[in-house]
């Protein structure tokens, strides 16, 4: 797995979730064209967006890229300790993969260099 910082200069795509992207790349003909996240139209489109992965314990944050042929976890940083409290406060002890808190997307963001 990648370090993070390594990807400081990537467009990615914050407001993505991990149910969005689904249905943006495995949902056809169930998406908006005129919303936010329109339907994939080549194999050329990519996203790049980060998920939090609660299946194991401490949850981790993964920065995936998701095209037509599947999903590829770039890099993944478990959550600092004063973030966790943040996550479980929204989540409880749900496993899963989530979007980030709006707590942990700062502080993804602050780890690029992009805030």
């Amino acid at each position: 797995m990648r370090d993070l910082k390594e990807f400081c200069f990537h467009d990615i795509d914050w407001e993505l979730t991990p149910e969005q992207a689904v249905t943006m790349y495995l949902e056809w003909g169930n998406n908006d064209w005129r919303g936010a996240h329109p339907p994939v139209r080549s194999r050329d489109d990519v996203s790049l967006y980060f998920v939090v992965d609660s299946w194991q314990n401490p949850p981790v944050a993964r920065l995936v890229r998701r095209g037509m042929d599947g999903a590829e976890d770039l890099a993944a940083v478990p959550l600092p300790d004063d973030l966790l409290a943040d996550f479980h406060a929204e989540h409880g002890n749900w496993r899963g993969v989530s979007a980030p808190t709006p707590a942990a997307r700062q502080w993804l963001k602050r780890e690029l260099g992009q805030e």
